[in-house]
């Protein structure tokens, strides 16, 4: 019964780990001239749940870059008796995210995601990869920015920052999945071993540099941030990364402070509904749908005294 309902809330592959499916919009906001999605204010929207971690990614960047008014949102939230993401209000004739991908590809079959980066003038979905989102929000958006000079993805650091995406996406942002989603004992040990020793790889290398790249935050940090945010919180118990806590380790701990109190980071952060997506609605992992009622988080507002390490006063 439980390799059933994991079947249906986690592909996995033969040895019994897990599989992330791709994501299947992938259009870009360009300023080519046969590009369709040309940059424009109020032009596109953001539908996100608050409780994800890739959708998380595309309100921190748009936070740090001040792009509220130039990109409105939409918050969506997880039913489980619906077994997807539920608009709060119907949108467009919509009620849920599966309706909004119904609109935008008729017949489309396959998971129904966020963020999902639509577009209100053709009424149809851009792109729902984070990973490329942010990229986009970051320079194809950034006239509109109220902080064009933050630049999340320079071009002088473009090879360190992939580098780190490359390293981070497997072990850490997905491995916790690969962890809580694992389906025989040999996937989740393999899993857990190659998140740790990434997390205390990326310890080291914070033991010199204030930022993964260096004196300045980039994507690689706002990449990495937002499953660190959920880790104590979700990771550690419910899906059994319990080696380590983040507040344990010597330079990741203060490193996750320091990007917790940047401008506009912390009001994108809902520990509540982290809590409610994770133990309210994975069934397979929390039968009871208990949710717990910690742990405290203003320590993220303590001193993280990382700013020793940068050379940016």
């Amino acid at each position: 019964m439980w390799h059933l309902m994991m079947s249906q809330l986690a592909p996995r592959n033969q040895s019994g780990a897990y599989v992330r499916p791709s994501s299947q919009f992938r259009n870009f906001i360009s300023t080519a001239v046969d590009n369709p999605y040309q940059p424009a204010i109020g032009r596109y929207k953001l539908y996100v749940g608050l409780g994800c971690p890739w959708a998380h990614r595309t309100l921190v960047v748009r936070a740090l870059k001040q792009l509220e008014d130039a990109i409105a949102i939409t918050i969506v939230s997880p039913s489980p008796t619906e077994g997807g993401w539920v608009l709060n209000q119907p949108e467009l004739g919509c009620r849920s995210l599966a309706d909004l991908y119904e609109l935008a590809q008729p017949g489309y079959s396959g998971r129904c995601t966020v963020p999902v980066l639509w577009d209100t003038e053709t009424n149809t979905i851009v792109n729902n990869e984070s990973a490329e989102i942010i990229v986009m929000l970051n320079s194809e958006l950034n006239q509109f920015a109220q902080q064009p000079a933050l630049d999340l993805y320079p071009s002088d650091l473009q090879k360190k920052i992939d580098a780190w995406n490359e390293k981070t996406y497997d072990a850490v942002n997905n491995g916790v999945y690969r962890c809580g989603f694992a389906q025989t004992q040999a996937a989740y040990q393999e899993a857990c071993e190659e998140l740790f020793g990434a997390l205390d790889e990326i310890d080291a290398a914070l033991e010199t540099s204030r930022y993964l790249c260096g004196d300045r935050v980039t994507l690689a940090d706002v990449r990495l941030f937002t499953t660190l945010f959920r880790f104590d919180v979700v990771y550690y118990g419910l899906f059994k990364c319990n080696q380590r806590r983040i507040q344990d380790y010597k330079n990741l701990g203060p490193y996750l402070r320091d990007l917790y109190q940047l401008p506009g980071v912390a009001d994108t952060c809902n520990l509540e509904a982290v809590k409610q997506d994770y133990y309210g609605n994975l069934f397979p992992l929390n039968p009871g749908g208990i949710i717990p009622l910690g742990p405290d988080i203003t320590n993220l507002w303590e001193p993280h005294g990382r700013d020793r390490l940068s050379n940016i006063r």
